[in-house]
């Protein structure tokens, strides 16, 4: 741990809604929080595009706009936000010690609050990445930006519940659903396959992988191949979904929270308590079924007022 150390209340790790939303109520507490941002201040909201889906918004909002938005009303009550990134930490004592920025400073926290998120697993192919950084109708979220391509064509890669489910949802919306699989199998359980097969308007393509999305501001189809044959074919869509998974960013408290086989963290039933006493979680980095705005922004509010409560009985609100 680095020499310069700073004991606090509450410390936040992670913004996004969840980060926030726990920040405003630590701070109207008086718990004094602070925040480090981590290595994508505002979470995945700051790379999309409209949000129409969160409450209080009847026109939409763009994902940066809201974060900005969630960012100045937890500064307006002291919140102490910081860019920075958690390296280290050590859970062992009821002092938690947390490294910044690889041993630049140390804070010992009464309480902590991880608000890390997941980030979507991505093909990596650079026409993905292109058409997705500049909004052009890539996503890993079929809820939030299905609505956007009502009646039209759409792709969605991926075999798992995931996958099978974001299909049948983009199914009750879109003309037409192709669904890629690079397998001859789905991974997915039986009633989930069983769902999407029965679809008349999803089409399942078998041992299929994507070469290369198509357009140059917005998505005008995909080329992909297939993996027996070694055939390419191309597809005329507007959307490109890619439901291959998520990766919560939680690897940094692998030694000491308990976590699932994928690193999702583990919470007491009913509360946004962890494993360890005075360390609370919030949004995606324990969710793996939802993974929406809202509820991440919910679960950042039952970290923060489970913290109040823990501070309080030891005396120290």
């Amino acid at each position: 741990m680095s020499e310069e150390i700073e004991r606090v209340k509450t410390l936040i790790i992670g913004s996004g809604p969840a980060g926030y939303t726990a920040a405003i109520y630590a701070a109207r507490a008086d718990l004094d929080p602070v925040m480090y941002t981590g290595m994508e201040p505002g979470g995945q909201l700051t790379t999309t595009t409209e949000v129409e889906n969160y409450p209080g918004y009847p026109d939409g909002v763009q994902g940066p706009e809201m974060m900005e938005q969630f960012k100045n009303q937890a500064e307006r009550f002291d919140t102490d936000v910081r860019n920075g990134w958690v390296s280290k930490v050590d859970f062992s004592g009821p002092i938690h010690k947390v490294e910044v920025d690889n041993g630049k400073k140390t804070i010992e926290a009464h309480t902590v609050i991880i608000s890390t998120g997941a980030s979507a697993k991505w093909l990596g192919l650079e026409s993905e990445q292109r058409l997705r950084n500049n909004g052009g109708g890539v996503s890993a979220c079929a809820v939030c930006d299905g609505f956007f391509y009502k009646g039209q064509e759409v792709a969605i890669v991926g075999g798992g519940d995931t996958a099978c489910e974001e299909a049948s949802y983009l199914a009750k919306l879109c003309k037409k659903v192709h669904m890629i699989v690079r397998r001859d199998e789905m991974r997915a359980s039986k009633i989930m396959q069983e769902r999407v097969e029965k679809a008349e308007n999803i089409e399942i393509h078998w041992n299929t992988e994507t070469v290369e999305v198509l357009g140059d501001q917005q998505v005008e189809g995909a080329k992909f191949m297939n993996n027996q044959t070694n055939e390419e074919f191309e597809i005329p869509v507007t959307g490109f979904f890619v439901a291959i998974g998520h990766k919560p960013n939680t690897d940094v408290f692998k030694d000491w929270i308990d976590m699932d086989e994928v690193g999702y963290i583990k919470v007491k039933p009913g509360t946004a308590k962890t494993n360890v006493d005075g360390v609370f979680v919030g949004g995606d980095a324990a969710d793996k079924v939802y993974r929406q705005a809202v509820t991440a922004a919910g679960t950042g509010c039952m970290a923060a007022l489970d913290a109040e409560r823990y501070l309080a009985e030891k005396g120290l609100a």
